[in-house]
């Protein structure tokens, strides 16, 4: 189980990134919101939806998730 949060600033393109605790692109702490701890990161962009309906995962910890 991984540890997820999602950037509460959306990027140039509206998406709200989903992000592992370890990744090195994790936002600062005023600007993520925990989402909890999942077995995959699609759990957790699952999970950021309910508040972000664009959110999707970030390409270098969640690639699995990340549409591009």
């Amino acid at each position: 189980m991984k540890t997820y949060y999602v950037n509460t600033k959306p990027q140039a393109n509206g998406d709200h990134e989903v992000h592992q605790d370890d990744c090195r692109f994790l936002p600062a702490p005023q600007n993520r919101k925990h989402l909890g701890a999942f077995a995959s990161c699609r759990g957790a962009v699952t999970e950021a939806k309910k508040t972000y309906p664009t959110a999707d995962g970030c390409a270098f910890c969640s690639p699995d998730c990340n549409k591009g």
